[in-house]
């Protein structure tokens, strides 16, 4: 039976990321994923645009991914955040900090292929396409039941990683809960094409139907996340794109010319989920197995690659001090060592959805004026420019 140090169930991004940083410690690492790679590469979950923080291109510099990365990747250098139908408005310039950005946006193609073919050239055993089917702890392993290609297959393992997503199945067999806030919205994605050049700035805009954030991407051309009640939502997708472009237009404004759609309209629920524990015996969550946001930040991938550096951290001393990478006192100290950064990052993006819900004319008036404040305030924009880097 083939034995491994730590398997990773789920081969998106975190996953895949997770068994770059853990290659160098001479474990027997392996990761376990559900689909081929030419049905990832065909899912339409590649196009989807990802805001990196700062913090997270530093952690795929590390990884030596970020050099064939970098060249498909648009600087984010300001952040526009605005009420619509009110006079609130915060401007964030990454020069004003001394920086040269706060972040870039990536299409998750590009940076999936970069971190899947690093990962073939390094010793790492790919499984694939496989699925667990069954879980079995013991004192000092897991015995995991696999299913590949209608056979079945045995191994063990000392850690058991779930990176396999919101519906994680490690997550349920390890008997974890969680707690679900379901916002009853939608956000709708797709690519918009500008008239007028966004130099490199990230559009935050606060509607009475939700946030609308548009994304710089290369060219004149914006993601577009537009953030509906479900009702709503479903209105505008019956829609013809000349009508939806109307709607948008009207709601974004004129600040990039005139705006028109690229492709289809994606539409994906929107809820909080987070995991009661972050570990069971020999079992780690990460990324979304462990949390799901709302994309209002565009913190949700940012804070999951941060578990997967915090755990290859601590991975990477027990595996010097020659100890068992899957012993308890090591998951509870990944557990606790996150625990306020999720509490931080989970706070600021609830936050801002209750600050701009749709409300009373005082709450409007008292958000508009801490919006005008943070403008001028260097101290306070400081702090607001710490939580979109992820820092």
């Amino acid at each position: 039976m083939t034995r491994f140090d730590v398997l990773i169930v789920g081969g998106g991004l975190a996953g895949a990321s997770l068994a770059l940083a853990l290659e160098p410690l001479g474990l027997r690492v392996a990761l376990v994923e559900a689909v081929t790679e030419r049905q990832r590469i065909a899912s339409a979950a590649g196009d989807r645009a990802l805001a990196l923080a700062r913090g997270s291109v530093d952690i795929f510099q590390e990884l030596g991914i970020w050099k064939h990365v970098w060249e498909h990747a648009t600087p984010i250098k300001t952040i526009h955040v605005s009420d619509k139908g009110h006079f609130g408005k915060t401007r964030l310039h990454a020069s004003d900090l001394g920086l040269e950005d706060f972040g870039h946006v990536v299409t998750a193609r590009h940076l999936e292929k970069a971190v899947f073919e690093a990962g073939r050239k390094r010793a790492i055993e790919y499984i694939c396409p496989a699925t667990v089917t069954g879980l079995q702890t013991e004192a000092t392993e897991i015995q995991i039941e696999l299913e590949s290609k209608e056979q079945l297959k045995r191994c063990r393992s000392r850690l058991v990683v779930a990176a396999d997503g919101g519906n994680s199945r490690i997550r349920q067999w390890a008997g974890i809960g969680q707690w679900v806030n379901d916002y009853q919205q939608t956000a709708l994605v797709a690519n918009v094409l500008t008239e007028i050049p966004h130099h490199f700035v990230a559009f935050e805009r606060f509607t009475d139907t939700g946030p609308l954030a548009m994304l710089p991407l290369q060219g004149s051309k914006c993601a577009m996340i537009w953030t509906h009640e479900r009702k709503n939502a479903r209105e505008i997708l019956s829609l013809t794109p000349q009508d939806i472009q109307v709607r948008l237009q009207e709601t974004f404004g004129w600040k990039l010319g005139r705006l028109k759609l690229e492709g289809n309209v994606k539409s994906f629920p929107l809820c909080l989920i987070r995991a009661k524990r972050l570990f069971a015996e020999r079992i780690a969550l990460v990324g979304n197995a462990a949390h799901q946001l709302h994309p209002v930040a565009g913190q949700g991938f940012n804070l999951g690659l941060r578990d997967v550096m915090a755990l290859s951290r601590l991975l990477e001393k027990q595996v010097l001090q020659g100890g068992d990478p899957g012993a308890l006192t090591l998951l509870e100290k990944y557990a606790k060592g996150r625990l306020s950064d999720h509490n931080k990052i989970i706070g600021f993006s609830d936050g801002l959805i209750d600050l701009f819900t749709p409300a009373t004319i005082p709450l409007a008036l008292a958000r508009n004026l801490g919006l005008t404040a943070l403008d001028h305030l260097p101290m306070a924009k400081r702090w607001f420019a710490r939580q979109a880097m992820g820092m």
